[in-house]
This record gives C-alpha cells, sequence and structure tokens, in this order.
C-alpha cells in the first residue's frame, strides 16, 4: 500500500509540474521555486508531516520535499539560535543534498557535453 500512495503522489506533484509547463507561459524555474515554496508552506502550517507519513518519497523527493526541509531547518534554528537561525538554519539541513547536487552536477559537467536548445 506505502507503493502505492508514494507513486499516486508523487506522479500528482510531477503531473501539476507538467499541466503547468503545457498549459501556461511559466517558465520551469518559476514552477521550480512555486514547488518549493509550497513545501514551505505546507511545513509552515504543519501539514506536511502529515502527507509526509502516508506519502513517503512521493513527497519527500520532489522538489516540495526540498522546500519543506528548507523551512523544517529555519524553523528549528530560529528556535535554537534565534532571528540569526532563519538566515542558517535552511542551509545547515539541507547541506548534504545541496553539496551533493553541485558535486554530481560537476561530474557530469566533465563527462559530457552541453548542448543548446534550438
Amino acid at each position: 500500500m506505502y507503493y502505492l500512495w508514494v507513486f499516486l503522489i508523487g506522479g500528482l506533484v510531477c503531473m501539476i509540474g507538467q499541466i503547468l509547463i503545457i498549459k501556461t507561459n511559466i517558465t520551469s524555474a518559476r514552477i521550480l521555486v512555486s514547488f518549493v515554496l509550497v513545501g514551505v508552506f505546507l511545513e509552515a502550517i504543519g501539514v506536511f508531516d502529515y502527507i509526509s507519513g502516508f506519502a513517503r518519497a512521493g513527497i519527500n523527493v520532489p522538489i516540495v520535499g526540498f522546500g519543506a526541509s528548507l523551512a523544517k531547518g529555519a524553523i528549528g534554528a530560529v528556535k535554537a539560535k534565534g532571528l540569526v537561525g532563519a538566515f542558517t538554519g535552511g542551509l545547515e539541513a539541507t547541506a548534504g543534498g545541496i553539496a551533493a547536487a553541485v558535486l554530481f552536477a560537476f561530474i557530469f559537467a566533465l563527462i559530457f557535453k552541453a548542448k543548446t536548445k534550438k
């Protein structure tokens, strides 16, 4: 049953993104930022953990989960360090993922030749 929820929720997130790409003039970058903000909003109102409880990787792996991780880190750091934590907590919580993304992007940039769209 877990796999079904993961597939349905993850597929729903991807479907919403694809519909926005096809039906609107919104750029991919703005759609990504919107998904991050949705994750931040869901974490801020306390709903993300409930959704994550049954959707698991379906909501945690897409960019929505990254936004929630940023918000969770910032909220926790504000409680521990005060206002300074609002600026540092999100990066502390997601540093591993960011570092991995930069590392793999560098490796793939060395392996493959980038081409521009025509």
